[in-house]
């Protein structure tokens, strides 16, 4: 059984609000615990929100998290000192974007779509998660469709889950 408090529905629409889906995220607390508290906080407060995915590149990743939209933007919140781990970056993996200083996370993260595209990510970037429900859906993810919002699937209504 899924840990409800660890998993995350996301919800997809294309860039004219049309909806694209549900993408459903395993959080990984033993790999990053800071990263994940992060995120299911942005989450709960509706930062998400109508967020578009802003930087989508074919057979590496898609990122999102900007509410700017240009890859510059983030949460209110402080950035997250690193917490890279060995936690490979294949297929599904989710993990937090940054800067060039490895303690800026903040609000951006990406979806790997291939096994091979991300490997020189490993060691880099702090992996939080995995897609385990939804994987076609990021397959076809375009520059500027739109998280509608992010669950925490706890917290999701008797009838989301």
């Amino acid at each position: 059984m899924a840990d409800l408090e660890n998993t995350l529905y996301m919800d997809i629409a294309n860039a004219k609000g049309e909806p694209k889906g549900r993408v459903t995220i395993e959080l990984r607390p033993d790999l990053a615990p800071g990263h994940v508290a992060q995120i299911k906080a942005l989450a709960r407060e509706g930062f998400y929100d109508d967020v578009v995915f802003h930087r989508v590149i074919e057979g590496f990743m898609a990122q999102g998290g900007d509410p700017t939209g240009t890859g510059m933007g983030g949460s209110k919140r402080p950035n997250l000192k690193q917490e890279f781990n060995a936690g490979p970056h294949p297929r599904g993996v989710t993990s937090m974007a940054r800067s060039q200083n490895p303690d800026s996370a903040n609000s951006q993260f990406f979806i790997c779509f291939d096994n091979d595209g991300c490997a020189s990510l490993r060691g880099q970037y702090t992996v939080f998660g995995e897609v385990v429900g939804g994987m076609e859906i990021v397959d076809k993810l375009q520059r500027a469709d739109v998280i509608r919002n992010i669950t925490v699937k706890a917290a999701a209504t008797p009838a989301a889950r």
